[in-house]
């Protein structure tokens, strides 16, 4: 895996024939949002592993190696908890539109896959939240994309009301190409009850899984500033679950490969992905999370023997973790129902800077 390299997008757009559009609102109580992954004309294998105590979902069932559907046309992502399930109608009905689902009676169903996270109320107005309007939307963002530049990250999409950890959460990507030309991508809104912060060092988890010089050099933040931050999303943390112990959650997402691989082989992906997740997030898969990953194959390159594909696991993985940490250095401060700070803003000792004479200090 050492001879491996990011792709050129460094992004789910690298994985041949996918296209990811988003869609938002912020601001006069809105603050969520949905995001598209769009799968071509012929869809794409899939597979999903769901796994938390909360999840929201639609189309799963289907995904299951032991069922007929093959393919999928679309999946959506999206903030609005259970409402926002809404969201993939206005996809569906796009794709209905250009005559692209399975093929049944005369007509098209599209197979619509969807995740949803937690963000209910956090714009101020609990009834602000997507629905077909915004799935389609988010579908002619994809379908205008560029798969020639990277997808947009941070707060964006259904990463717009995340939050990680009380720190402002959003939207990453990351992809690999193995040695022998496959490329692995993933692509995540990370809205986690769990810190992917490491409470000792002020040091994002993810960064550590980087490729050479894809993130920023960072060190420990100053003690100072990190007890002042802990502090602060304990009680952000507070301030939104009360009255309950807990804030809801939920951090969902894509890994997706240009590879043959079968509906199993996408799921077991799609749990290898979940892998990678935890070690950017702790806690993971919490009762108040309902993690869910789907695993996509868009087939454009032959089917690989068991040692190509241990590979292809072992990148999926840290394809996941890299795109969290991508998403948490993207985020941006956001005020809402009270103000989450991103990242950067919380934490700006915790980046180093090399100087000329070689000799790194800390600061923005």
């Amino acid at each position: 895996m050492s001879s491996a390299l990011t792709g050129s997008t460094n992004s789910l757009h690298d994985v041949a024939g996918l296209r990811v559009g988003h869609a938002q609102r912020m601001g006069e109580g809105w603050l969520s949002g949905t995001t598209c992954v769009l799968a071509g004309d012929d869809g794409a294998i899939a597979g999903v592993d769901v796994r938390g105590g909360g999840p929201g979902t639609r189309e799963t069932d289907a995904l299951d190696p032991r069922n007929l559907v093959e393919r999928v046309h679309a999946v959506v992502l999206t903030g609005g908890s259970a409402y926002g399930l809404d969201a993939a109608g206005g996809v569906m009905q796009r794709l209905e539109g250009t005559g692209i689902g399975l093929p049944i009676g005369g007509g098209v169903v599209p197979i619509v896959p969807t995740a949803v996270l937690f963000d209910l109320g956090r714009g101020g107005d609990f009834a602000a939240r997507p629905d077909a309007r915004m799935g389609a939307e988010a579908y002619d963002a994809a379908a205008a994309a560029s798969s020639d530049s990277a997808c947009a990250i941070g707060v964006i999409g259904a990463g717009t009301g995340a939050k990680a950890g009380g720190l402002k959460g959003g939207i990453g990507s990351a992809s690999t190409v193995l040695p022998d030309g496959t490329t692995v991508a993933a692509l995540v809104a990370v809205n986690a009850l769990g810190s992917a912060v490491d409470p000792r060092t002020g040091e994002l988890y993810a960064t550590r899984f980087g490729m050479p010089g894809e993130f920023p050099a960072m060190g420990p933040a100053d003690p100072e500033e990190l007890a002042a931050a802990r502090q602060l999303a304990r009680d952000r943390s507070e301030q939104e679950s009360s009255p309950t112990p807990y804030a809801m959650a939920t951090t969902i997402g894509v890994v997706a490969t240009d590879a043959t691989l079968t509906k199993a082989q996408c799921q077991k992906m799609a749990g290898v992905g979940h892998d990678g997740l935890a070690r950017a997030v702790n806690p993971v898969h919490t009762m108040f999370d309902g993690d869910t990953i789907f695993g996509l194959s868009t087939a454009r390159r032959d089917p690989l023997d068991l040692y190509g594909f241990h590979d292809l696991l072992e990148a999926a993985g840290d394809c996941f973790t890299r795109a969290v940490g991508h998403a948490m250095l993207a985020a941006e401060t956001v005020t809402g129902t009270q103000e989450w700070r991103s990242y950067r803003d919380a934490l700006p000792s915790a980046f180093a800077v090399e100087t000329s004479t070689g000799v790194v200090s800390k600061g923005n």
